[in-house]
């Protein structure tokens, strides 16, 4: 039992620590964006960097902040019919909904380090200026539904361990 809940935790933690770098990288895209925006309009000087760097840091933080918000539980629920999260059918409709979840993830992980595999080593590169190897863009694939996969795991394990005051209030109250 000692070792679910130090992976809940170290999950729980990792998932926090990828949330909290897929915020800033959301935020240092905005910056980048406003100063091509003045490179662009006011001093008319656009950067050949700025709209490729932007989407690199979207698309990583995307696939970073998807754990986040499932150990937030801020994604879109709906629960209908159980309402409680201490009944037995809650806990199995809950527990259904994150196997389903996880079966999707690894199978998203699966191709995704498949097709992330044959392009690191055909070497392929971003069709720009900069010519960024899309080993860095295709690796944001794996890398969250990976960590999806593995958070989704963890809130399995709390909904079967963990007692409802020790459980986030989000999970309470939908």
């Amino acid at each position: 039992m000692l070792h679910l809940q130090t992976y809940v935790r170290v999950m729980d933690h990792l998932s926090e620590v990828t949330g909290r770098i897929a915020a800033w990288m959301f935020f240092f895209t905005g910056l980048i964006v406003s100063f091509e925006v003045f490179m662009r309009y006011a001093l008319n000087a656009p950067t050949i960097w700025v709209d490729e760097i932007s989407r690199i840091f979207q698309v990583w933080a995307a696939y970073l902040a998807i754990a986040y918000v499932l150990k937030h539980k801020a994604h879109i629920i709906i629960d209908i019919t159980f309402r409680d999260p201490t009944s037995l059918n809650r806990k199995a409709a809950d527990s259904f909904a994150l196997l389903v979840v996880i079966g999707f993830c690894l199978i998203t992980v699966k191709y995704g380090l498949d097709i992330w595999w044959k392009s690191t080593l055909a070497g392929h590169t971003t069709d720009s200026y900069l010519a960024v190897p899309k080993m860095f863009i295709q690796s944001a694939i794996w890398v969250g539904f990976g960590l999806m996969a593995l958070q989704s795991l963890a809130e399995i394990i709390k909904i079967w361990t963990w007692h409802p005051q020790d459980l986030p209030k989000q999970t309470l109250v939908h």
